[in-house]
């Protein structure tokens, strides 16, 4: 391909609406450009990055027993109110309706398609274990799309989904799908981390998220170099501390606190620690008022509540509600009396004598203690994991990433069998319900995160597996005859050996055209100048490093080959 016919059109300014690396450069190297919020076209080195990253799912699924499909991305509203998620999905779906006022939805996902398809049929044990697969189009209206490709409303994903016997097929299914997604972010190029994880909206009793590496990830990933734990935050586990010995319990004490509202305004007026109070927290779940009581320092896991509480909405009440049922604003709220179920986190069953609100503004309690002062409705793991927290299987010290989720996999067991009678017939005749598993890899997400971990002051540095092309041939200047030659005579012989190769014949200055090689990240460079060309040499370089090697024209070849298939 020649840079004068190639479309990438390349920004010298970052746009001001980019905020995160990855949407920056993919904007400024000539990748993607936005049509809606959300919503953005790829453009031809987008493009070939998408279908290089499909390939290799492809190849991967297919190793692993799936079978490809393409199922409709409208989908029938009564396939979703077979299953009750076309309410509780929310405003995330997008609705529509045809000229006879039927309404359908554009696909969020697939579990409700899938299942009807398989329920349809296979009928029989004989034709288990089977696994579907599909790399389609997604939408979900995200109230505040962001950060480009990380979060659209219109995005590429692979699912697949499996049907077995049992739970044993499941597991082995699982497993399967475990190496292959392993198998394909290791050839991708990425760093990345497998952690337990939360199974949210798709639900499911097990589920893992493959996480590439970034500071820029939304996600926080808790880890042990001691062992093999990882989990994402919402999904870590904490351990429950043992109750405090040091110093007797003394006799709850309530206090005038004018004007202290937070624990930070409590600390300086009590000159006590942050880890001596406990904030409470009150929630609306489905329509009933409870709250949730941690340690001051503490944040509270709203997913791990959620998750208890087995409700499908929670939200933070508000202060009319609030004042309604306690008495006292926010900043005054305790357990103490309370007349609502009260949750409580386990760091707060192993503390004594800790200051809390007293239920009428500008007064709170001190010296308070769980079970003599009051009674929760349940003790219960539901902070947030941090640095240095003991490991739930080995007690070292748990570490922090940052992570992007990339890819996530998830036991369904039989939540969507069960609800939408797919059923089959075992070896007695029996009608059984399928047992599946679901496994969705973000095709345009892993390559914005591909940029995320791959990026310097310059631009992006692909991974040479999804580069857009491998070599990019720069001559110096393109209106100099030998410079040319020597530039069309490198080009055509690596294009012979198959790699995917750039000229870049633009008549621009050589500034111009490293800035943009730079830019767009392809991973080699050979220039071509008239000094090193009088000594039938060429500059070779690779985007991850800063030193450029002379190579003679006669092994450029073999040393390309060498850097790119290793």
């Amino acid at each position: 391909m020649r840079s004068s016919e190639l479309f990438y059109p390349t920004l010298r300014e970052v746009p001001s609406e980019a905020e995160i690396i990855s949407h920056q450069l993919l904007l400024r190297a000539g990748f993607i450009r936005k049509a809606s919020g959300g919503v953005y076209t790829y453009l031809p080195l987008a493009y070939r990055v998408i279908k290089k990253i499909e390939n290799i799912v492809r190849e991967e699924m297919d190793r692993a027993g799936g079978q490809e499909v393409l199922m409709p991305i409208m989908q029938p509203a009564e396939l979703w109110q077979k299953s009750g998620r076309w309410e509780v999905y929310g405003d995330e779906m997008f609705r529509l309706q045809d000229r006879h006022k039927r309404y359908f939805a554009l696909g969020p996902t697939h579990e409700e398609i899938i299942t009807t398809l398989v329920d349809g049929d296979v009928h029989s044990y004989r034709d288990l274990p089977l696994l579907l697969y599909q790399i389609q189009n997604k939408y979900r209206d995200e109230i505040r799309p962001r950060f480009g490709l990380m979060r659209g409303r219109e995005f590429i994903m692979k699912d697949l989904y499996s049907f077995d016997i049992d739970d044993e097929g499941l597991d082995v299914s699982y497993q399967k799908m475990y190496h292959a997604y392993n198998q394909i972010f290791t050839r991708l190029g990425l760093k990345y981390r497998v952690v337990e994880a939360d199974s949210g909206a798709i639900g499911g009793n097990e589920s893992h998220e493959f996480m590439v590496l970034a500071d820029s990830g939304e996600a926080e990933i808790v880890y042990c170099d001691n062992c093999d734990y990882a989990a994402n935050v919402e999904k870590a586990v904490c351990i429950a501390e043992k109750a405090e010995t040091k110093g007797d319990l003394l006799p709850m004490e309530k206090i005038h606190t004018p004007g202290q509202r937070t624990i930070q305004d409590l600390t300086d007026f009590l000159k006590i620690g942050k880890d001596e109070q406990i904030k409470t927290l009150m929630y609306d779940a489905d329509g009933e008022l409870i709250a949730a009581i941690l340690r001051g320092d503490r944040e509270l896991n709203e997913i791990k509540l959620k998750n208890v509480l087995g409700c499908n909405e929670l939200v933070m009440a508000d202060e009319e509600n609030v004042r309604r049922s306690s008495g006292a604003g926010f900043g005054s709220l305790g357990p103490v009396g309370m007349d609502v179920k009260i949750y409580a986190d386990l760091e707060v069953a192993a503390m004594k004598n800790f200051a809390c609100g007293a239920n009428e503004d500008d007064y709170h309690f001190k010296n308070v203690k769980l079970g003599r002062d009051f009674v929760p409705e349940a003790i219960l793991d539901i902070r947030n994991a941090v640095a240095g927290d003991p490991c739930p299987l080995c007690q070292a010290e748990l570490k922090m990433l940052r992570g992007i989720e990339v890819g996530h996999i998830f036991k369904l067991g039989t939540k969507y069998s069960d609800v939408m009678g797919a059923t089959f017939r075992d070896q007695n005749g029996q009608s059984l319900p399928f047992v599946m598993g679901c496994y969705g890899i973000g095709i345009s997400r892993t390559m914005a995160a591909a940029v995320e971990q791959n990026s310097d002051e310059n631009g992006i540095i692909w991974p040479i597996p999804i580069a857009p092309y491998h070599v990019i041939v720069v001559p110096v200047n393109s209106n100099n005859e030998e410079q040319a030659q020597a530039a069309n005579s490198i080009y055509k012989i690596l294009e012979q050996e198959g790699l995917e190769v750039i000229i870049d014949d633009r008549d621009e200055r050589a500034g111009v055209k490293f800035k943009d090689a730079d830019l767009i990240g392809i991973p080699v460079r050979i220039t071509i100048g008239p000094k090193a060309l009088q000594e039938n040499k060429v500059e070779v370089k690779k985007r991850w490093e800063k030193e450029v090697e002379l190579v003679e024209i006669d092994k450029v070849r073999e040393r390309v080959l060498d850097i790119i298939w290793g």
